[in-house]
């Protein structure tokens, strides 16, 4: 299935029945990361960088000003 890079507008070739949801591929244009949101019908959205660093929202604060 044929489609199109949120980030480049360039057409993306990926065979429906490879991918899964939650799957990362890459944009042979741009290069970004983008995630399968949907397979039926076929989604992607780009990744979140931050996504990736669940662990660093469970670090407590630096409290240097009290």
């Amino acid at each position: 299935m044929s489609v199109v890079c949120p980030e480049c507008d360039s057409p993306l070739d990926v065979d429906v029945d490879d991918v899964e949801e939650g799957e990362i591929i890459q944009c042979d244009e741009c290069g970004i990361d983008l995630e399968v949101v949907s397979s039926d019908p076929l989604e992607l959205v780009p990744v979140d960088e931050e996504g990736y660093s669940d662990e660093d929202e469970d670090l407590p604060l630096d409290d240097e000003d009290e």
